[in-house]
């Protein structure tokens, strides 16, 4: 097929890419049809899927915008994927235009993706790093600059920390993450849910088992753990919708079905 023009040279368009199926999942353009081919796999198996990921971007747009207008203007996202359709910048600059990003993925398509679309945008910048090893993603310059400045700085763990095994101690990693923010600082976090879907919570873990992304679903209790050091905004670890929603009548009668759950906390 022909290469778009957002889509860096050397780019498999043969293969697909969980980036490129999120972003499918979210309505976005920025996917192939091998990428809606393997999505639509996984819908079968999990009909709830786009909903799910739609609805864990709506809270990570409402956790931007809270922030953004308490006056936080630097943005660390971990995790962050492609930033297309409501990325952090674009959410971040419509309240305080001077709101500067590192984007922070693992997997090298995603990184060149984001490099080539935020290319000209001196404000956004592109790391490739991992959460389990913050010895190199804390040393990276992009994000030493952040953090240097000893402004607060807002750490995304947006639908990451599942994807960090028991073994591999997600508590310390973000502990160490707390103490390498200047106070004033915030946590957003969202993880799945055992209790959202106890019924299904295994058979979704057995999905993604088979990808080189496991999930591990945690407990309400041990996601709450993670915002150790931080003191929690209202209304607390909720449900995705519930997570200081723009309209009551939006949680809808069942923000469990939605499995997975939120928060955002503050560095004292």
């Amino acid at each position: 097929m022909r290469r778009p023009s957002w889509v860096p040279e050397g780019t498999d368009l043969d293969k697909p890419n969980a980036a490129r199926v999120y972003d499918y999942y979210l309505g976005g353009s920025h996917n192939f049809e091998v990428d809606r081919e393997m999505a639509r796999k996984a819908i079968g198996l999990w009909p709830e899927l786009p909903q799910i990921m739609r609805s864990n971007r709506a809270f990570l747009r409402r956790a931007v915008t809270y922030l953004a207008e308490r006056g936080v203007t630097r943005f660390l996202d971990i995790g962050s994927g492609i930033p297309t359709f409501g990325a952090v910048h674009e959410i971040a600059r419509t309240i305080r235009p001077e709101s500067k990003v590192v984007y922070v993925d693992r997997d090298p398509v995603a990184v060149a993706h984001s490099r080539l679309l935020l290319e000209g945008d001196p404000a956004s910048a592109v790391v490739q790093a991992d959460l389990r090893d913050l010895d190199d993603l804390l040393a990276h310059p992009e994000v030493v600059e952040l953090v240097a400045a000893g402004e607060p700085v807002a750490v995304l763990l947006v639908a990451v920390a599942h994807f960090v095994s028991d073994d591999e101690d997600p508590w310390k990693l973000i502990g160490v993450l707390r103490d390498a923010l200047p106070p004033g600082s915030a946590l957003v976090l969202s993880h799945a849910s055992l209790e959202g879907r106890p019924d299904q919570a295994e058979d979704h873990q057995k999905l993604y088992r088979m990808t080189p992304t496991p999930l591990t679903m945690r407990t309400r209790e041990q996601i709450t753990a993670m915002f150790a050091g931080f003191e929690l905004v209202e209304p607390g670890v909720v449900y995705l919708p519930q997570w200081r929603p723009d309209q009551p009548h939006t949680v809808g009668e069942h923000p469990e079905r939605m499995a997975g759950v939120a928060g955002v906390g503050i560095r004292s």
